[in-house]
């Protein structure tokens, strides 16, 4: 195992110098990149003088290195350099290095790299060190000049050219930046090009960069980035602030995309899309993540973040914004629904475990490990409670003065918070809360009714988590409306703020006792508890005008009736199944919104549930209870599912559009239940058919789940065996919708497939990912999946840490289950901690884990 030290939010300290001006000269070559970098750089007054110079640096073979001309002989040690400050001048001088790396062989994808031929750099967090001596803080800030010199086609960095020639070509960003946001791509790359004309007039000239044969799959992504930019003037006032914006889709990549100032790198998955290669969710995304990364130019880019406990600062607020663009050009209620899936799913799961740890932690081992849920899902989700209490206009006033002031700095939750006081008056002591302490808070309600007066009483519970035992009461904006009896709204909306442990609030002149819809919007991050019959659900899934909790009445009836079969071996009854017909039979409803009420709860979710509960969650009795329960609604459905799909036939073309795709997601939805009583006979029909992925995907999906499909499956990989991203479903179609029993055995047979490329994140995202998320599969008695997982990410370890780290919150969850699984969940995890060279991503993780 590495040792490493916990790096203390206490401890910041401004950096003894600054750094006004960097020039970089590359020569590219895959073993023998040679780096010239001139930093012109003067003591921090915010430090003072005599300070030694401390530069990271790892895996670089120092050439010279140099002060105002004058040569040092200072060697560097494993993490960089320091120059004694009795080498340094008082005054502003010019620091010259020269280094050599070795793109070729950099398999983390950190720094320089090389990704089938072409060069590429990753930088956040940590990885421009790789690249050459530096100060590699986020609140070292500097304009950067870059000539790259190379015999390829395509030689692009940060900002705008300025000048090139043949075989090399130089850039410059009249920004400063953090070296995070730093950016190189070299290769023969195609452009698939527009132009965007800003709101005060500037041309701006836009690029997508694809391999040769890609080009035609760049138009959505295009279009995409072209409504972000419109947005964010008409919504945020924000203008985009270069000549150029480059996007370069690359096939070996950690993460989603990286929001380097003007030149954004992406994961080819999030670029390349056609109605033949992408289905409609891989549109979506592409939709928001194009738009994640542009935000990021105003939050992140023109003001990052201080220090890395300021992460959520930039990802949080950026996260947020992209799901507003999101929703405004599609459905802000599915897309409500679909924010709250993922944040149950990752961040609630994050709070109860072992990994808990606040929106901006106090410590780190390795930066890398907290790119998290809680950093970006509940991030986002306190900015969304910050613009519920200060309102739309005091959110807009608070926003244009972060602009204003913060422009150019790298700033802090303090300075964030700050201008919501200054804009607003507000006091927001006691929400900041919500940044330091881990956790979700439960709300347990009780409510009464007497004389026309209906009053709630609510309780917060705010549970200990790894070093944090004592919270105080969270600030929680609880929007609440309120029914009559018949269905009809009797209090609209209304946004009850929380400040204490224990609180009331009454509604008075009231003819009937109301029908309480709590928490709409799902206005605050937390577990709702309160007794509610199935009645009550089943009436609010009918009546309720907020989309949100409408959708959560039947989620919530069909939970209950789950726990009911896991537990005691309850039958579906006529309740859930009756209500849920009409849903899917309503036409007046959102086609997208129906199929997210047929969407049974996942296994997951459901052991998430039991646990929180008090029960200890069986896998397997919980994939068969979901069995039957999708089973019984299949039956339920069955006369209405033929003439549903018929209805929401698509004529015409394939469109990725909002409207097309809800229709295609009701159509599926249906198809996947009535596969379960024809034995997949439509299935088949409509996979010979499908003449986009979208359907191709879901009818093979649909085929597999009934244990079918095995011809269907081959002539999907005959067709596509060329096309990495379409292979990568193949994959993960194949252990996602294997039985439990042989999800460990499948898995270990596609890692010998001749295509599973290991080093390739998304190819082992799709094959070891994809077991550690089939529930079932890898928490089946045998420990076989825990086993294979854990040798799988040992193996990568070595060779790219980042990844190995994040997939193994696999393990995060031990504590939920019983004796047996404990034990062998356990010894994984000592047996990662316990092997000799673990990275210190990887033990930071796993000590975690285990509580070390």
């Amino acid at each position: 195992m590495t040792d490493a030290r916990a790096i203390h939010l206490a401890d910041y300290q401004p950096f003894s110098h600054l750094v006004d001006q960097v020039a970089l000269k590359f020569h590219l070559s895959p073993q023998a990149t040679k780096v010239q970098a001139r930093l012109e750089m003067r003591p921090n007054p915010a430090r003072g003088a005599g300070h030694d110079l401390r530069l990271d640096g790892e895996g670089l073979r120092l050439m010279s290195l140099s002060i105002d001309g004058r040569a040092l002989s200072v060697q560097p040690d494993d993490t960089g350099l320091t120059i004694p400050a009795a080498e340094l001048p008082d005054a502003p001088f010019v620091l010259e290095t020269e280094v050599e790396i070795a793109p070729e062989g950099n398999t983390a994808l950190e720094g320089l790299y090389m990704s089938r031929g072409l060069y590429c750099t990753q930088c956040e967090a940590e990885g421009f060190r790789k690249i050459t001596f530096y100060p590699d803080r986020p609140d070292v800030m500097a304009r950067f000049r870059v000539q790259v010199v190379g015999d390829l086609p395509v030689l692009l960095s940060n900002g705008n050219l300025v000048a090139e020639g043949p075989g090399w070509a130089e850039w410059d960003d009249p920004w400063p930046k953090p070296a995070y946001l730093f950016a190189l791509v070299a290769g023969d790359l195609r452009a698939h090009s527009a132009r965007f004309v800003t709101m005060s007039g500037r041309d701006v000239a836009l690029n997508i960069w694809v391999r040769p044969g890609d080009e035609g799959r760049c138009a959505y992504a295009m279009d995409s980035l072209i409504r972000s930019m419109k947005w964010d003037e008409q919504v945020y006032g924000r203008e985009y602030d270069l000549d150029v914006f480059n996007i370069v889709a690359v096939d070996d990549f950690n993460m989603g995309a990286m929001e380097n100032k003007g030149l954004n790198i992406f994961n080819s998955k999030f670029v390349l899309a056609s109605p033949e290669t992408a289905t409609d969710d891989d549109f979506a995304r592409i939709e928001a993540i194009i738009a994640h990364e542009y935000f990021h130019n105003w939050t992140g880019n023109r003001i990052t973040c201080r220090d890395w406990f300021q992460l959520c600062l930039k990802e949080g607020l950026t996260v947020y914004r992209d799901q507003q663009f999101s929703g405004d050009m599609r459905s802000h209620a599915v897309k409500r629904i679909e924010d709250v899936l993922m944040l149950r799913a990752r961040q609630f799961r994050e709070d109860q475990g072992p990994l808990a740890h606040a929106v901006r932690p106090e410590s780190y081992v390795e930066i890398n490990n907290f790119y998290t849920a809680t950093i970006y899902e509940k991030g986002a989700e306190v900015i969304g409670m910050l613009k519920r209490l200060v309102g739309d206009d005091g959110y807009a006033r608070a926003l244009d003065l972060y602009f204003e002031r913060h422009d150019g700095q790298a700033a802090t939750i303090e300075d964030w918070l700050a201008v919501f006081q200054d804009a607003t008056g507000r006091d927001l002591t006691q929400f900041k809360r919500w940044y330091s302490e881990a956790g979700t808070p439960r709300l347990r309600v009780t409510d009464d009714f007497n004389d026309g007066t209906y009053t709630l009483h609510f309780e917060q519970e705010n549970p200990v988590t790894p070093g944090q035992t004592v919270k105080g009461a969270k600030v929680l904006p609880i929007a609440v409306g309120l029914l009559n009896p018949n269905g009809a709204e009797v209090v609209p909306t209304t946004v009850l703020e929380m400040t204490e442990t224990r609180q009331s609030f009454r509604f008075d002149g009231l003819a009937a006792r109301p029908v309480p819809s709590i928490l709409r919007g799902f206005s605050a991050p937390v577990l709702l508890e309160r007794a509610v019959s199935a009645e009550e659900r089943a009436f609010l899934l009918a009546h309720d005008t907020d989309p949100f909790n409408k959708w959560e009445a039947g989620r919530a009836l069909a939970k209950d009736l789950l726990a009911r079969m896991v537990t005691t071996g309850a039958a579906p009854g006529p309740d859930w199944l009756d209500a849920l017909a009409r849903v899917a039979q309503d036409d007046s409803l959102d086609p997208a919104f129906r199929a997210l009420c047929l969407r049974l709860p996942s296994d997951d979710d459901m052991a998430q549930t039991l646990h929180a509960s008090g029960h200890v969650p069986d896998p397997a009795g919980i994939y068969a209870a979901r069995r039957r329960m999708g089973d019984a609604l299949a039956q339920r459905l069955a006369g209405v599912l033929p003439g549903l799909m018929a209805g929401l036939a698509e004529p015409g073309p394939f469109t990725p559009d909002a409207r097309a795709a809800g229709r295609r997601a009701l159509r599926l939805a249906a198809l996947s239940l009535l596969s379960r009583v024809d034995g997949g006979t439509a299935a088949r029909a409509a996979f010979a058919a499908a003449d986009n992925m979208t359907e191709e995907v879901g009818a093979l999906s649909c085929l597999l789940d009934i244990g079918a499909g095995q011809e269907e499956l081959a002539r999907f990989e005959s067709r596509w065996r060329a096309d990495r991203n379409v292979m990568d479903k193949w994959f993960a179609l194949q252990i996602g919708f294997a039985s439990p029993e042989r999800a460990a055995e499948v898995t270990r047979a596609l890692t010998e497939h001749p295509d599973f490329d290991w080093k390739n994140p998304n190819r082992f995202r799709s094959v070891i990912g994809a077991l550690s998320g089939h529930h079932a599969g890898f928490h089946h008695i045998s420990g076989a999946a825990y086993a294979l997982v854990a040798d799988w990410l040992l193996r990568l370890d070595p060779l790219n840490p980042q990844t190995a780290a994040r997939m193994s919150t696999a393990f995060e969850t031990w504590p939920r289950y019983d004796a047996d699984r404990q034990g062998m969940l356990r010894d994984v995890l000592r047996r990662m901690l316990a092997t000799k060279g673990l990275s210190r991503d990887l033990s930071e993780m796993a000590g975690r884990m285990l509580g070390d």
